[in-house]
């Protein structure tokens, strides 16, 4: 939970190597996925590093505005008790978009009895990687993440104007080396960034939207790592934005009429000789790779609001769009929720694509991880996989469309229990029905447009 002496000179060693730092962000990731905490002067390090700063509870289960939420239990019930923060074991990373250089230090959050709080995301993963190592097992996680360049002026999305050519973006280019290379000094600078902060990116693509890229993180058998790196990656990217004038953005649908941004994660399961169990030899896998195919496929509905947490996220889930809309699974479809990738058997592994950009990636790879557990625990065999388009599919079964039901399905749903503690299960319930409130409040201006003058 803290560092010991050897540590902290190293991380003096690394603030000698990484100066000037004025000053160290001490931050937690709450439900929603955002970063909170302290800024604190570098001085200050060794308290930080040393388990020393405190912060609510209750700080991991604000809305997405940052307001408290009404009645919480964790203020009812405890009076709005701190809790500890300890360090992830992942050190200090640097932050060099900022005017003044700093320091990001990423935190968990513990109870007063040293007890991990299980309502923070991070801590609720590191319980079902837990429930891997019982098995023998050990997940292998990648992420692919999908974002928007727009301009920074407007109060909506616009696409950008290009550095190279001066001209605003007007088309589609998926897979264009031109708009790639447009915004080149932009790229240049998020592969620098990832590389100081160990953020193993890797290929990055131009996508179906104007001004829409994807780059995939590498893979790797510590899925806290896999989370804390998508993380940090959407940090880097709205950081190294902004100091080239743009805007990164992660929203699963700024468009209406454009391609949603998803992050698709990529896992398969190593046993201790370091062997693929999802790997039998054949194209269609073993069993252990379709009993958490059958996991994931049960636990789909009422994991929902982790992979759609928001508003916007169900303007992303509709048909035709390549984006999931049954709970399904196929080989080598991307119309399906559940893809399995073709190519060396060896190499065999689950392609999850329902959660979006926006989502949270610590509870994004629980969920997957938690109800593949489920299935492979109790040896659940899945339907015939999907062939063609999976939206035709009328008698399969639907993925919560609305915002609301996919509330209701992850209060009520078993596998969502097992998943995840009561404790984070109420939290994000009662922060989801009052950003759903705050949202039902609102009169746009497509309904005055529609209305005022009218009825």
């Amino acid at each position: 939970m803290s560092w010991d002496d050897g540590e902290l000179k190293a991380f003096s060693g690394w603030l000698d190597r990484n100066g000037p730092v004025e000053s160290i962000q001490a931050v937690i990731c709450d439900l929603n996925g955002i970063m909170r905490g302290k800024r604190l002067p570098v001085e200050q390090a060794p308290r930080i590093l040393g388990g020393g700063i405190r912060m609510p509870l209750s700080i991991v289960g604000v809305d997405i505005w940052g307001e408290d939420i009404i009645a919480s239990e964790q203020i009812l019930t405890t009076g709005d008790r701190d809790g500890l923060c300890g360090v992830t074991g992942r050190g200090a990373l640097p932050v060099n978009w900022t005017s003044r250089p700093s320091a990001l230090v990423p935190l968990w959050l513990f109870v007063e009895e040293g007890k991990p709080f299980p309502a923070d995301p991070r801590q609720a993963l590191a319980a079902i990687v837990s429930g891997y190592r019982e098995l023998g097992l050990r997940p292998v996680v990648a992420t692919e993440l999908e974002f928007y360049l727009i301009d920074p002026e407007p109060g909506s999305a616009v696409p950008p104007i290009s550095p190279y050519t001066g001209r605003r973006l007007d088309s589609d280019a998926i897979l264009s080396i031109d708009e790639l290379d447009d915004f080149g000094e932009f790229f240049s600078d998020v592969y620098k960034e990832c590389a100081r902060q160990n953020v193993p990116a890797d290929a990055a693509i131009a996508e179906n939207g104007i001004g829409q890229f994807e780059i995939n993180l590498l893979h790797t058998d510590d899925p806290l790592k896999a989370a804390d790196d998508a993380i940090f990656f959407k940090r880097i990217v709205k950081g190294v934005a902004r100091k080239h004038r743009l805007a990164g953005t992660f929203m699963a649908k700024p468009y209406g009429t454009r391609s949603g941004s998803g992050m698709h994660i990529h896992f398969s399961l190593l046993d201790q000789d370091g062997n693929n169990v999802f790997n039998d030899g054949s194209d269609e896998g073993s069993s252990v790779m379709k009993h958490a195919v059958a996991g994931l496929l049960q636990g789909m509905a009422e994991t929902t609001l982790v992979f759609a947490p928001h508003f916007n996220s169900y303007r992303r889930l509709r048909p035709d769009t390549l984006a999931p809309t049954s709970v399904s699974w196929g080989y080598e479809n991307r119309t399906s929720a559940i893809r399995i990738p073709g190519g060396n058997p060896v190499a065999r592994r689950i392609e999850h694509r329902v959660a979006g950009a926006d989502a949270n990636p610590y509870l994004v790879i629980a969920a997957i991880l938690g109800a593949a557990l489920v299935g492979i625990r109790n040896k659940w065999k899945p339907p015939a996989p999907v062939e063609g388009q999976a939206y035709s599919v009328e008698k399969l079964p639907k993925i919560p469309a609305e915002w609301g039901q996919a509330v209701d399905a992850f209060e009520t749903g078993p596998i969502a229990a097992e998943i995840f503690d009561p404790v984070l299960r109420s939290m994000l319930i009662a922060c989801k029905r009052q950003e759903i409130a705050g949202f039902a409040e609102q009169v746009t201006d497509y309904e005055f447009s529609a209305y005022l003058e009218i009825v």
